[in-house]
């Protein structure tokens, strides 16, 4: 799988869908059931013998999958006055699944716990959704009926199912959170689409909407990004946008939603490259939503972006704009060259077109649960042509990680990652990052390190702040910024870890990586130069030997030993790996640290000498 990655970092590759996979999708068949090729002889058993079990043969019901014992998804034939000992017991239900889906879940209703559709009277649907209302209440969440739907079941009198959406923000969570990279080729339309869907107001043509966004004044002067800039998008517990106000300060947005997605806008353009791969690397996001210009198609670096969030297995989705800009033809041409290259060999993705708020719904409940699937989106950022579609998605899209990860990242020892750095007139020095493991609080003692000499520095967390709003307690998985006070700012550089004191970091100059060869003009040996990112480490490193071979070519791979070239850094076994020069790119992982040494706290009045 990872070698047919590089197919597309090689210029002009893959163009052909060559090895596509067929795949059917009806997103009101089955709830967004996928039937592919593949499985065609089993379904078509299963459809002869449902054919003889039932009267009306052309009228068997669709299925989904058995409901799962884990997982935030639930199904009910019906709920009609329960007794109360039943209905007790239905609230706890109810609490395990948010629990299991951090806060959200889904309830299938008119369904079997075997999958079996089979739907319920408009008098039966209307009782079994006030009690689910009423259980809702119990545990103080809400509900949203995402849509309904009607089967062809054995009956004259027509019969519905239910899809709704459970939310309740966790107790000791502000809300719910889910980051989400956006990547794509320059001129595609990231910054301009983020404006519209955080503040609301269409774009005019000619780039307003993306102005709030740029940090610089070369980016409003070119209208390219260069750096790294977030934009929030809050939801309320009825699925309802709330950036939409007259005051839309982001202390109000955090203070009123129950469910946040942080965009993080990367560039697009090729000379920002090592921007966008930290941007990735870094902040650690769930999900990547690529943009795709319709009038323009696959160009520049969208074949690259894909190749890189692939790499890095962070599921990805695409959004075609510019919509308004074209025939329906080039919209329809576009979409069919996405699909060719989502089904190469290198991809063995499930193109998955949404055409409207159904399909939305279908769409990010597969593609939480399914990796292969990919849905696309056509939309216009000055129409608002399909817009609401992508919102539905945001909306009711579910997080990766379920509760018991979350638990035990919580219980290691805390670990947070310094991304950005910066100095605040009457607070002090203040990190940025994201909390890897562990919880933080204020008022913590940790060392933050390694420096050029490979030393630790102790230091205490004064406060915290999430989306700009203040904070007393930091989980894992969380991104934050930590006010370190009178802390001298020059100890610091992106790429450090603060760690707990009792943690025994392993500081290294060399390590080893088992590694792929993405692209290389020429041969990989030993000698050569390349910057590595692991995590929030970026760096020079020098390879050292290439295990087993001489030299490496395109495709190929082999474990090799890396030297850092600058100073030693903090790294861990297992961790995703990606490097790059020129047009040279490949992707591994960490498979064996050579220690530096041990590492001693060092308080920060000794500084001056460290760094001599």
């Amino acid at each position: 799988m990872e070698t047919r990655i590089s197919e597309l970092f090689a210029p002009g590759s893959g163009q052909n869908g060559s090895g596509s996979q067929e795949v059917g999708f009806n997103p009101l068949n089955g709830f967004g059931a996928l039937s592919k090729k593949a499985s065609g002889a089993k379904n078509n058993k299963r459809a002869k013998a449902r054919t003889t079990r039932h009267s009306k043969p052309s009228h068997y019901p669709p299925y989904l999958p058995p409901e799962a014992e884990e997982g935030n998804i639930e199904y009910k034939l019906k709920l009609i006055n329960p007794t109360q000992y039943r209905f007790e017991h239905l609230a706890t239900q109810m609490k395990w699944r948010l629990q299991e889906g951090r806060g959200e879940a889904v309830y299938q209703i008119g369904v079997e716990d075997n999958g079996m559709l089979v739907g319920l009277s408009e008098e039966d649907m209307r009782t079994s959704l006030e009690t689910l209302h009423r259980m809702a209440e119990k545990v103080g969440a809400d509900i949203t009926v995402l849509r309904e739907c009607e089967v062809d079941y054995d009956s004259d009198d027509p019969r519905k199912i239910a899809e709704v959406l459970i939310r309740k923000v966790p107790d000791d969570q502000q809300f719910l959170d889910l980051r989400v990279a956006v990547l794509g080729n320059v001129d595609s339309g990231k910054s301009t689409l983020l404006g519209v869907l955080t503040q609301g107001e269409l774009d005019n043509g000619r780039g307003r909407a993306r102005l709030n966004l740029f940090r610089h004044l070369h980016e409003i002067q070119t209208g390219r990004t260069s750096s790294i800039s977030f934009e929030i998008l809050g939801f309320n517990s009825k699925g309802e946008v709330v950036n939409y106000s007259e005051s839309r300060t982001a202390e109000q947005i955090c203070a009123s939603a129950s469910k946040m997605i942080t965009f993080i806008d990367l560039a697009g353009h090729h000379k920002y490259l090592k921007t966008t791969i930290f941007g990735l690397t870094t902040y650690c996001p769930d999900f990547a939503m690529l943009v795709v210009s319709a009038n323009t198609g696959i160009v520049g670096t969208t074949r690259e972006h894909l190749g890189l969030a692939m790499a890095l297995k962070v599921p990805i989705f695409i959004v075609v704009t510019k919509v308004d800009l074209c025939t329906r033809a080039t919209v329809e041409r576009t979409v069919r060259q996405l699909e060719r290259v989502l089904k190469q060999p290198g991809c063995n993705k499930v193109p998955l077109v949404v055409g409207g708020p159904d399909d939305a719904v279908a769409a990010a409940q597969q593609f939480a649960l399914t990796p292969n699937i990919t849905p696309i989106f056509t939309l216009s950022n000055v129409s608002g042509e399909s817009l609401e579609h992508l919102k539905v998605f945001f909306n009711i899209l579910p997080p990766l990680s379920n509760s018991k990860e979350q638990e035990e990242l919580m219980q290691q020892l805390t670990e947070f990652q310094v991304d950005e750095i910066y100095t605040v007139p009457e607070v002090g020095t203040v990190v940025g990052g994201t909390l890897y493991s562990g919880i933080c609080r204020e008022g913590e003692q940790l060392v933050v390190g390694p420096t050029d000499s490979g030393q630790f520095h102790k230091l205490t967390v004064e406060s915290i702040q999430r989306n700009r709003s203040g904070c007393r307690v930091l989980r894992a998985g969380q991104a934050a910024t930590l006010a370190l006070g009178g802390f001298d700012r020059a100890l610091l550089r992106k790429g450090m870890v603060m760690v707990s004191p009792e943690m025994d970091p392993t500081i290294c100059w060399q390590f080893e990586a088992e590694i792929v060869l993405l692209f290389h003009a020429k041969t990989f040996h030993k000698g050569f130069q390349v910057t590595v990112h692991v995590g929030n480490v970026r760096q020079t490193a020098t390879v050292v030997a290439v295990h087993g071979k001489e030299e490496l070519r395109t495709g190929e791979k082999a474990v090799v030993r890396f030297k850092f070239i600058k100073h030693p850094e903090y790294l861990k076994v297992g961790a995703k790996l990606l490097f790059r020069e020129g047009v040279t790119k490949g992707i591994g992982h960490v498979t064996k640290l050579q220690p530096a040494s041990h590492y001693h706290p060092t308080p920060p009045s000794h500084s001056e000498d460290d760094e001599a």
